[in-house]
């Protein structure tokens, strides 16, 4: 099983998750931002990965603290549940249509941590949710799991909509990327991806 455990704990944040890459869509998230808990949920549940997030944050401040930290350490959880990348696809896409929204998504798992978002979004806020912070939490995720991350709107009016299918739209696009071919080589003409 393709699994990982991370823990960190800041003067911001604390936080506990774990991930199987090879799960059914299992999830119990607590990060105290009830909208990020939602976009989580959707993510693992359409990617088909096991995840847990017990996260305490400084919220009093801002939800800026406990999204991006969640995303580093989603993203470290990635970078170990892979290894060495062996036997997996690498590549991964979806185009997630959601109501009025489509949503583009393509992942490489290339090494080299990277976001390209082109994602505008209608409104500053979902709720108390702060719509800039789901760039954050990517733009974290991608670094620290050492991935190329595209993330597009074709379309979309409703933030909530679009949010939530940039969050499906990476999950289905990584659960293709993470898949093995039941092969054993590294998928990289340089024998290395990390």
């Amino acid at each position: 099983m393709r699994q990982a455990q991370v823990t960190r704990t800041t003067g911001e944040t604390d936080i506990t998750l774990t991930v199987n890459l090879d799960g059914t869509g299992r999830y119990d998230i607590h990060t105290g931002v009830g909208f990020f808990d939602h976009m989580l949920t959707g993510f693992a549940r359409h990617g088909k990965f096991d995840l847990t997030v017990a996260c305490t944050g400084d919220t009093w401040v801002d939800d800026h603290h406990t999204v991006e930290d969640v995303g580093i350490c989603l993203g470290q959880a990635f970078a170990q549940a892979l290894g060495e990348m062996r036997g997996v696809e690498r590549f991964g896409q979806s185009l997630l249509p959601m109501d009025e929204t489509l949503i583009l998504g393509a992942v490489d798992l290339s090494g080299r941590g990277m976001l390209c978002w082109d994602v505008p979004l209608p409104t500053e806020k979902v709720g108390t949710f702060d719509t800039q912070l789901a760039k954050e939490f990517w733009l974290a995720f991608a670094r620290k799991a050492g991935c190329t991350l595209h993330l597009r709107k074709v379309a979309g009016e409703n933030s909530h909509h679009i949010l939530e299918g940039v969050f499906k739209a990476a999950g289905r696009s990584l659960k293709q990327a993470v898949a093995l071919t039941g092969g054993d080589d590294i998928p990289s003409t340089k024998g290395s991806l990390v």
